[in-house]
């Protein structure tokens, strides 16, 4: 039955199909889905469907009463697939496929491709044609084209659209106005990036958007796809990059979705053994088929070119990557292992086509286990991925943060153990959604302390280790006011609680931490090797202080570097004395007990002169006072020489670069070096005249100091 096709060529067919079926066509949805064409001399739709295992599929919609007998789709040369033109195709025009299984049963299903949806509860798909739409992030793109995102800073602030801010009677803002007000508040906070949680069509709100039957659909809780770009032009235009959560490990088992999409198994594995995550009540991918892995690389795509997402944060990797994960039985792959090597390939090609079209991206693993070269290149045998969530530390330092402050002597290496493998991979810090969640507790909720007080001086000494920490950053939305309950989706955060004095000066802490790290690049500059981060002491376990320099090498004149110090105890600490690298002066440019942010107030240790005195393997050292439980940044500021310019009377102040006190430093060794070996030999010279013999008849000389 070719008649449907007759101004269309299957020239023009053979080859999407055919790097479709192979498992290489990353742009399937300018094949699959609604599209504008013309039959005949006339205009309307296109609606193509992959449903290998249909008997009959047919459009149905409002625009045939939902009768299946109406317009049935034919055939192409290649059975798999169905194809049907439809003239007076109109935007949010709504249809759903009409399958008849090889069971002889009928399910009706939205379309995979599909690039609107109606509002929940309803199912179907709308026409909406995506191309429309004029961007105005230009300035944006060229901007990140010459950005080197592993030498610059990273700080995401990870949001759910739905429950930031709210209108007073609880529904929520749509995509322009939460882009707006959003923007607006991240230039303010001093974040870089916002992460979104899923935003591809969901039916259920309870799942945050983590079981997707439109992977193509931006949701219609917030407005049309239009209105999505538009969201996405405004944080462009206020310089804000925009990452999307992306969930290709697993898929609900609702009707309408991807569940069993012509009868059969048709997306999800048909191994009872691979098929399902029986724990989220879900459907596995089966990523050794090429129909699959084209669906979702191109989904990939998709959101990247067509929607200008910067980044995709790929969730649930480790459910991928292993056939025993979460599960009482699995059958072992070929080699008797348990890696999923369909997935771990699918992955590499994901990774392999997304930065050759795309090189800026961030392609960001949600992998919780150890899994080897998660960001190294896939040629090499990684997964391809740019960066990683550091789960080890994060669940490290939290469980840290829970201990009385009694017992963290003992669980110090919980504190330190991540700097041992901080540079194995590109990581990001995630304090996420999932650690502040029903049964969870907020991130002040797990801070261990019998006060308010002690609890907010917790937080904020956490805070700024993590920001000091090397990694890029990741905090979710209400950590940054303290909120004391855990997040709830259906409500907004509790803004109300910037009317407490405690609480604001805690949102003022985050606002001044982020632009502190934003503007310092010894923070992140070097943050992917040990040349950004050095220890000075890492085992002071009995007082649980640690103190470690984060280092800018970008201008090898004038090195310049942050000495960090942290105190986990509500104790004092006097007199505490820190090697130091450099002769100078160190000045404290941030305390997380300050009195404008909820603490004490009670040091401020100022400009601090380095003595040369050796500790922790440095010439030079200085004494502190570290308040309890608090975090203390110092810059290190050169010492000044004089010196006389040409023509003028007085001397003139000059800051002298690192480069030069080290010089100057290692000169000083070297004259003590030198002066000593020559006092030395005199001495040795002196000895041997006095043991020699004289001779007769002649008066002995008198040897002279040796100069």
């Amino acid at each position: 039955m070719s008649d449907n096709r007759n101004n269309s060529s299957m020239g023009d067919y053979d080859f999407p199909l055919f790097v479709f079926h192979e498992g290489s066509n990353c742009e399937a949805y300018k094949f699959f889905g609604a599209h504008k064409g013309v039959k005949d001399g006339r205009e309307g739709v296109y609606f193509r469907v992959w449903a290998p295992n249909a008997k009959s599929v047919s459009l149905v919609g409002d625009f045939n009463d939902w009768d299946r007998r109406k317009n049935p789709m034919y055939r192409l040369d290649d059975p798999t697939v169905w194809e049907i033109f439809i003239e007076g195709v109109e935007r949010y025009f709504t249809y759903k496929y009409s399958v008849e299984t090889s069971h002889y049963s009928i399910v009706d299903k939205a379309d995979p491709y599909g690039t609107h949806m109606e509002l929940r509860p309803s199912t179907a798909s709308k026409y909406f044609d995506i191309d429309e739409y004029e961007w105005h992030d230009q300035k944006w793109a060229e901007q990140k084209k010459k950005t080197n995102i592993y030498k610059s800073p990273m700080n995401i602030y990870e949001a759910h659209l739905g429950s930031w801010k709210q209108y007073e009677d609880g529904s929520p803002f749509d995509y322009v106005k939460f882009g707006r007000e959003m923007s607006d508040y991240l230039k303010e906070m001093g974040y870089t990036h916002i992460e979104l949680m899923p935003l591809s069509e969901y039916p259920f709100d309870g799942s945050w958007g983590y079981q997707v039957i439109g992977y193509y659909a931006p949701t219609s809780r917030y407005g049309t796809p239009e209105q999505f770009m538009q969201m996405v032009d405004i944080f462009h235009q206020n310089g804000i990059g925009v990452i999307l959560d992306w969930v290709p490990a697993h898929f609900p088992k609702d009707a309408a979705g991807l569940f069993e999409f012509d009868g059969d198994c048709c997306y999800e594995y048909t191994d009872p053994l691979k098929k399902e995550h029986a724990a989220w009540g879900t459907r596995v991918f089966d990523y050794g088929k090429g129909e699959v892995r084209s669906f979702l690389i191109s989904n990939a795509v998709y959101w990247i070119e067509k929607f200008h997402i910067d980044g995709l944060r790929v969730d649930a990797v480790a459910s991928m990557l292993y056939l025993d994960y979460d599960r009482r039985e699995w059958r072992p792959n070929k080699n008797g292992g348990h890696e999923n090597l369909e997935a771990i390939e699918f992955l590499q090609k994901l990774n392999t086509t997304v930065f050759s079209r795309n090189p800026d991206v961030l392609m960001i693993a949600e992998e919780s286990t150890a899994w080897p070269m998660v960001t190294k290149p896939a040629d090499i045998g990684g997964l391809g991925f740019n960066f990683k969530w550091n789960m080890g530390w994060m669940n490290d330092t939290l469980s840290y943060m829970r201990t009385d402050p009694i017992y963290r002597a003992g669980d110090h290496g919980k504190l330190t153990f991540s700097f041992f493998y901080a540079f194995s991979e590109n990581f990001v810090l995630p304090i996420s959604h999932d650690e502040v969640v029903h049964g969870k507790a907020s991130l002040y909720g797990k801070m261990s302390s019998g006060t308010m007080e002690g609890k907010f001086a917790n937080q904020r000494a956490f805070a700024s280790y993590m920001m000091a920490h090397p990694g890029k950053k990741l905090n979710f939305m209400g950590n940054e006011l303290g909120q004391v309950i855990e997040w709830n989706y259906e409500k907004e955060l509790d803004w109300l609680l910037l009317g407490f004095e405690t609480h604001r000066k805690m949102n003022d802490f985050y606002r001044d931490l982020n632009n502190l790290y934003k503007n310092n690049p010894a923070f992140w500059h070097d943050d992917d090797s040990w040349d950004g981060f050095k220890w000075i002491c890492a085992d002071d376990y009995t007082q649980s202080v640690i103190s470690f320099r984060r280092i800018d090498n970008s201008d090898p004149e004038k090195p310049s570097e942050i000495i960090v110090v942290c105190n986990f105890v509500p104790v004092t600490r006097t007199d505490y004395r820190i090697g130091v690298p450099y002769e100078g002066t160190y000045e404290q440019i941030f305390s997380s007990d300050d009195v404008k942010y909820g603490g004490s107030g009670e040091v401020d240790n100022g400009k601090i002169k380095a003595k040369e005195y050796s500790m922790h393997g440095c010439d030079y050292s200085i004494s502190l006072t570290v308040p309890g439980l608090s975090a203390m940044f110092f810059r290190y500021v050169p010492p000044k020489t004089r010196r006389k310019k040409a023509g003028e009377k007085i001397d003139v102040t000059d800051t002298a670069s690192v480069k030069e006190t080290v010089k100057k430093s290692s000169k000083k060794a070297g004259a003590k070096a030198q002066t000593a070996k020559k006092a030395e030999s005199a001495k040795e010279k002196q000895s041997s005249a006095e043991a020699a013999p004289k001779k007769k008849g002649r008066k002995p000389k008198t040897d002279k100091p040796a100069e």
